[in-house]
């Protein structure tokens, strides 16, 4: 199914200048009013067009929360505390910024009666049970950070059910692409540095971990699907359908980046998550989605266009949102 168009809408973007955000504000822009919330605490204000009204400040501050809110039809909500060991480790203040402000949110959207697209995550699933894992999966999440998320999923569907407000949730995979900088690298943008500084690329484990990587590009898509659905008041897994294992990343990366670095293994992380795969059938189905980009096309194309220069595909609103490990 071709991507729909969204156009003359009056749009909100939160965490509009951070990886994902920044990615959808420029696909939103050229045919609507587009405002970005962003305390610029993570986010970078060079990703964002020029004529985007920009609304400096904390998706917590109801005040600047309601400024930016009003009038809107659409709400994209990626503002979020992305680190998992930051949840970990704060508790209470990932909870403010993950849930609690998201609550806010969700009843300024009810004021203005406009639609809404959040940004959840597998990290809903926890350690899953089968592969691929479905929506009806159990969730069971291993981090304060994955049961926000599944909280804010939860409160968004209800928020639909209860009060009739359009709302979809997205649960996004391993996301990747070009702008994941920061602090939390994901895992391929830190193979990329270690593979063009010709580092050893350095696995944590034995490599056979796999994950469902997923270009920001369709990411991107995935959210124009849902903002445009009729079946609202739903959770979609947003991936590919396809795994890959950590050493067969590795080698890709290496292989695209015409590299020699040695391929090294250290200890494994404590907690890690195994294996995590997307069913995707359900967004295939209902939002008329499917991934578009394959993992080597994609790491070519972010080698390429990154050229000699780290930004975009640096040191990742969204992570990969779990961005300092594999999950």
């Amino acid at each position: 199914m071709d991507t729909p168009a969204i156009c003359d809408e009056t749009i909100l973007v939160t965490g509009g200048a951070g990886f994902i955000g920044s990615h959808l504000v420029d696909a939103l822009t050229p045919h609507n009013e587009v405002r970005v919330l962003d305390n610029f605490s993570t986010g970078d204000p060079a990703h964002l067009p020029d004529d985007v009204t920009v609304i400096d400040g904390d998706v917590r501050d109801p005040i600047a929360l309601q400024r930016a809110a009003r009038g809107v039809d659409l709400i994209f909500h990626h503002a979020a505390v992305v680190s998992v060991s930051q949840s970990v480790d704060e508790p209470r203040r990932s909870n403010q910024t993950n849930l609690e402000s998201s609550l806010l949110l969700l009843e300024q959207a009810r004021q203005e009666d406009a639609r809404v697209v959040v940004a959840s995550s597998a990290a809903v699933y926890g350690h899953p049970e089968e592969l691929p894992v479905s929506e009806t999966a159990r969730t069971n999440p291993t981090s304060p950070y994955g049961v926000q998320k599944l909280a804010l999923d939860q409160y968004t569907r209800l928020y639909e059910e209860l009060y009739d407000l359009p709302t979809v949730a997205l649960r996004y995979f391993n996301v990747y692409g070009p702008r994941q900088q920061g602090p939390y690298s994901g895992v391929i943008s830190t193979f990329i540095e270690q593979a063009r500084a010709d580092e050893p690329i350095t696995i944590e484990g034995d490599g056979q971990q796999s994950r469902d990587f997923v270009h920001v590009d369709d990411v991107v898509r995935a959210n124009l699907h849902a903002a445009t659905t009729d079946a609202v008041g739903e959770a979609y897994n947003i991936g590919t359908g396809t795994r890959t294992t950590i050493e067969a990343l590795a080698e890709t990366i290496r292989d695209a980046t015409g590299s020699a670095s040695p391929i090294v293994h250290r200890e494994p992380r404590t907690g890690d998550i195994r294996h995590s795969g997307a069913d995707a059938s359900k967004a295939s189905r209902e939002l008329g989605f499917d991934a578009r980009i394959g993992l080597e096309s994609g790491i070519r194309s972010l080698v390429d266009s990154s050229g000699t220069g780290r930004r975009d595909a640096g040191a990742v609103s969204e992570p990969n949102r779990e961005s300092e490990s594999y999950s």
